[in-house]
């Protein structure tokens, strides 16, 4: 059980104002997120299903995992989808020193930068992403992060997709119910989430897809 609202309250957004909570555009587009890959039981299915619905979104990758899976990392940019930064060992940033934590998202970074195609190496201007694992930051980790030239992206949706005791129902239900135009929604491309995220995600592309909506990365 978890006290962690599906939908992030607008006080929590307006308390931390500068981290990105949603996106504010008068178009119909959702920006889908997804945490802790790359991993070869549920990546590549997932980039197959974004596919089909000719939708982007944005990896937020897990240093450990890209040395371990460089090539699915790569096929994540191969396929058009933008790649944040989600510290090398996936840590709390609550039960870590900034030191350390700072160290954590640099590890990352290194395996961003070395595993990249060359095709993606021209983009020097384009805005870092970081997404804190678990969203547990200190201000003084998320302050550090910002002057390293990153953007700090939460959420407006958490799908709940790696919760145990949430049924596939239930997390299409709180992507389905809670989603807005500009809304970030979490999913995560993770063995632990692959059974709800697999019901889910199909059925989120084709109920938005028949309304209108376009499914887009997060670019700065």
């Amino acid at each position: 059980m978890t006290l962690t609202p599906i939908k992030t309250p607008f006080v929590v957004k307006k308390m931390f104002p500068n981290y990105i909570w949603d996106i504010s555009t008068n178009e119909k587009t959702i920006y889908l997120t997804f945490d802790d890959g790359p991993t070869p039981e549920i990546t590549n299915w997932t980039l197959e299903t974004l596919k089909k619905h000719n939708a982007k979104a944005t990896f937020f990758c897990i240093g450990n995992n890209i040395e371990k899976h460089p090539e699915i990392f790569r096929n994540i940019l191969e396929n058009g989808h933008a790649i944040g930064n989600h510290t090398q060992n996936h840590v709390k940033g609550w039960k870590t020193n900034t030191a350390n934590y700072l160290t954590e998202v640099d590890g990352a970074e290194k395996q961003i930068q070395k595993e990249k195609p060359q095709q993606h190496n021209t983009t020097s201007g384009t805005v870092k992403l970081f997404r804190p694992p678990y969203g547990k930051i200190t201000p003084k980790q998320g302050k550090q992060i910002i002057k390293l030239g990153y953007k700090i992206i939460m959420w407006d949706i958490l799908s709940f997709d790696w919760q145990r005791d949430i049924s596939e129902i239930k997390c299409l239900k709180n992507v389905i119910s809670k989603t807005k135009s500009g809304s970030i929604v979490v999913f995560h491309d993770s063995v632990k989430a692959s059974k709800n995220m697999q019901y889910a995600l199909p059925k989120v592309l084709k109920h938005f897809s028949e309304q209108g909506y376009q499914f887009k990365s997060l670019t700065f």
